[in-house]
């Protein structure tokens, strides 16, 4: 299913909303409702009907606008197990490794915990895109509010192992700015970082998105998925240390930077 239709359009103040259609079969998503009218504007923009919608986890900047738009449409909601009684709206609870159909392809759930206990990334292998909500962002990770910072390397390790480099990412927020101007902080002799951040400026300069991003690019820039690299280790002072040590690290700069 190469021929996935993907429309992305903000929310709230910086959440992204994502609707992904499937012109074979007229199937369509949403990832997450942070505002229901928001999502009913763009899926009459496309001329779309949704039958779907993927919770990624609990937040309410995530799900409050779930009860108004599976009112409205009827769509079928799925979401992770370990938040269906806080969300309690879910008509497939989904858990790591179920793989759900979608039109003409398959949504592979990945447990990643580290932002919430109870995230979900959706892959969709055929179509070469995954939707991180909140654990991977553009050259960031979410902010550890329910993990460890050894529950979410693993994590993202896991997409790391899991997902081919080429594979586009949709994360939930905009926040790609703020989070390469960090990355150049502890990463300082990164090139390719230095580029992409002169991008990431330009782009927002001019009102533009700046994603999706790819799992190679996050590779070469995001230091939360460098955290082996000598280089970054060497300037964050633990050269050598295991890689959830210097996640740690990276983590803590993040949060008071």
């Amino acid at each position: 299913m190469g021929s996935l239709e993907i429309r992305q359009f903000m929310c709230l103040n910086d959440n992204f909303g994502v609707l992904a259609h499937d012109p074979e079969t007229g199937a369509t998503f949403a990832v997450d409702v942070p505002d229901a009218n928001a999502v009913m504007a763009e899926l009459d923009a496309a001329g779309w009907k949704l039958t779907h919608i993927l919770i990624t986890h609990h937040h309410a900047d995530h799900t409050q606008g779930l009860a108004a738009l599976k009112a409205q449409t009827g769509a079928f909601v799925i979401g992770p197990a370990k938040s269906a009684d806080r969300v309690g709206r879910f008509d497939q609870s989904v858990d790591d490794g179920d793989v759900v159909p979608f039109g003409s392809d398959k949504i592979h759930c990945i447990a990643t915990p580290g932002h919430t206990l109870d995230e979900i990334s959706y892959w969709l292998p055929d179509a070469g895109v995954a939707f991180t909500g909140d654990t991977l962002f553009a050259m960031g990770c979410g902010r550890l509010l329910e993990g460890s910072a050894e529950v979410m390397w693993a994590s993202l390790e896991k997409l790391i192992n899991k997902l081919p480099s080429d594979t586009r990412i949709y994360c939930g927020h905009e926040y790609t700015l703020a989070n390469a101007r960090f990355a150049v902080s502890v990463d300082p002799a990164n090139a390719a970082l230095a580029d992409r951040l002169a991008e990431v400026e330009a782009l927002r300069a001019a009102g533009k998105p700046t994603l999706p991003t790819t799992l190679a690019l996050e590779m070469q820039t995001n230091p939360f998925l460098r955290v082996k690299d000598a280089e970054l280790q060497e300037a964050v002072g633990l050269a050598g240390a295991p890689a959830t040590e210097v996640f740690a690290e990276v983590r803590r700069r993040k949060d008071s930077f």
